[in-house]
C-alpha cells in the first residue's frame, strides 16, 4: 500500500476524533475571545471532513505532485453533495413545508393521542417513511423543519431533544429502503445486483416499516408526559399560498428528484428555482442557502477522504460471513458512511444473496448512530443543533439516543 493511503487512513481517523470533539472547540471560543472565530469554525460539524479532506489534498499534491492531487478530485462523485444541497433548499421552501405540515396535521387528526403527541408520531413515522418516494434527504429535511417548529422549539428537555434525534436519524436511514431510490446505501447496489423497487418492499420495506413505527410509537409513549403539554400551535408565519405558486414548487421538488442522478439536470432545476424564488420574494421564508451549502461541504469532504479507505474496508468486507457483515456493517457505517460501505461490496463479484441482504440491511441499520453515517444525516443535524445548549449536538449523545432504536431495526431485519 502507498504512502498516501496511509496518510489518508489517518486523517480519516482524526476527522472521526474531530467530529466527537466539537463540543472542546466551542468551549475553547469562549475561553479564546481574541480567536473566537477559527475556534467557531473548527467546532462545526459540517466543516470537519472537509477540513481535513483539504489537508489530505494539500499533503497528496506535496508527496505526488498536484496533477495527481487534482487527478484525484476529479475522479471523485461529487452527484451525492450536489444533490443533497439542491434538495435541502428547495424541500425546505415555504410551499413544501406548508404541504408537508398540513399534511401531518391531517394525519395527526386520525391519531389516538393527546396534545403534541399524535403530531409527534406522524413525524416521526409517515415523514422517514414518505422518504421512500420523495428520498431520505427530503424527508429529511422536512421532518427536522417541522420537529424544530413544533418540539425544538419549545421548552423540550435536552432528553427529549436527543431521543428525537436517534430516533429521527435511524427511521430515516431505515425508512427509506421501501423503493430501490431513495436510500443512498440502496441505490449503491441496487442496478449492479437487478434489485428493484419491489424487491425492496418484499425484501426491506415492511419490515423497515414496522421498526419504524415501533420505535415512533414507543419514544411518543416515553415522553407522553412532557409532549402532552407542548402546545398545538401553527407558526405565526403561516400564510396561505396562491395554488400555482404551490404547483410549481412541487414541480421544481419533483424534478429536481426525478433527476437526482444528473447534476446537470437538477442543478439546471434548482438555478430556476433560485430565480423564481428571487421574482416572487412574498411567497418566500429564508432559504436554507448556509445549511445546505454546510452540508454539501460535509459531504464533499466525506466523498475525499472516503476514497482512501477502500484498501482496508473492502479486505475487511471479503473476510466476513452473511452473519458477520451484518453487524460488521452496522459497526463500521458509524465510522464511515453506508453508502460507501455498500458501493464497496458492489465491488466484490460472487456474494450470496445472504451476504448482499445483510451488508445492506446492516449499512441502514447503523445509519443513525453517528452524524456521518448516512448523508441526509448532516441535514437534519444542520437544521436542528441551534435547539440544543451552546448549538452544538455531542456525537456520544447521539450515539447513545440512536442505540434503542438500532436495536429495533436489528430485531426487524434478523428475525422478521
Amino acid at each position: 500500500m502507498s504512502v498516501i493511503e496511509w496518510v489518508g487512513a489517518g486523517l480519516f481517523a482524526l476527522a472521526l476524533v474531530h467530529t466527537f470533539s466539537t463540543k472542546f472547540f466551542e468551549r475553547m471560543a469562549h475561553r479564546r475571545p481574541d480567536h473566537a472565530g477559527i475556534w467557531h469554525l473548527l467546532g462545526e460539524v459540517e466543516v470537519v471532513f472537509g477540513f481535513w479532506a483539504m489537508v489530505l489534498v494539500l499533503a497528496m499534491a506535496a508527496l505526488q505532485g498536484t496533477q495527481a492531487a487534482t487527478s484525484y478530485l476529479d475522479s471523485r462523485n461529487f452527484t451525492e453533495p450536489m444533490f443533497v444541497f439542491a434538495i435541502m433548499v428547495v424541500a425546505g421552501s415555504r410551499a413544501v413545508l406548508q404541504l408537508a405540515r398540513s399534511s401531518v396535521n391531517a394525519i395527526a387528526r386520525f391519531i389516538p393521542l393527546r396534545g403534541g403527541m399524535a403530531f409527534y408520531f406522524v413525524g416521526l413515522s409517515f415523514v422517514p417513511l414518505l422518504g421512500s418516494l420523495i428520498t431520505e434527504p427530503a424527508a429529511m429535511t422536512l421532518a427536522a423543519l417541522m420537529l424544530r417548529e413544533r418540539i425544538f422549539g419549545t421548552n423540550a428537555s435536552t432528553r427529549l431533544k436527543y431521543a428525537t434525534l436517534g430516533v429521527l436519524f435511524v427511521n430515516i436511514s431505515i425508512g427509506g429502503t421501501l423503493t430501490s431510490f431513495a436510500a443512498p446505501p440502496v441505490l449503491m447496489v441496487a442496478s449492479k445486483w437487478n434489485w428493484d423497487s419491489w424487491y425492496m418492499f418484499a425484501h426491506f420495506g415492511w419490515k423497515a416499516a414496522i421498526a419504524v413505527v415501533i420505535n415512533a410509537l414507543v419514544t411518543t409513549l416515553v415522553f407522553r408526559g412532557e409532549l402532552s403539554r407542548l402546545l398545538r400551535t401553527v407558526p405565526a408565519t403561516e400564510k396561505n399560498l396562491p395554488l400555482w405558486v404551490g404547483g410549481l414548487h412541487i414541480l421544481f421538488l419533483a424534478g429536481v428528484i426525478a433527476f437526482a442522478h444528473h447534476p446537470a439536470v437538477f442543478m439546471g432545476l434548482f438555478l430556476f428555482f433560485m430565480g423564481f424564488a428571487a421574482a416572487y420574494p412574498q411567497f418566500q421564508d429564508r432559504l436554507m442557502l448556509r445549511e445546505g451549502l454546510l452540508v454539501a461541504f460535509f459531504l464533499a469532504g466525506l466523498v475525499v477522504l472516503g476514497g482512501q479507505q477502500q484498501w482496508w474496508l473492502e479486505p475487511l468486507l471479503r473476510g466476513m460471513d452473511s452473519t458477520t457483515v451484518y453487524f460488521g456493517a452496522t459497526v463500521l457505517t458509524a465510522v464511515t458512511d453506508n453508502a460507501a460501505l455498500t458501493y464497496l461490496g458492489s465491488l466484490v463479484e460472487g456474494l450470496s444473496d445472504s451476504f448482499k441482504y445483510a451488508l445492506v440491511a446492516g449499512a441502514v441499520t447503523g445509519g443513525g448512530l453517528t452524524v456521518i453515517a448516512n448523508a441526509p444525516n448532516p441535514a437534519g443535524f444542520a437544521i436542528l443543533r441551534g435547539s440544543f445548549e451552546d448549538e452544538a449536538i455531542h456525537p456520544l449523545g447521539l450515539l447513545v439516543a440512536a442505540l434503542p432504536a438500532t436495536f429495533t431495526a436489528i430485531l426487524a431485519f434478523q428475525l422478521l
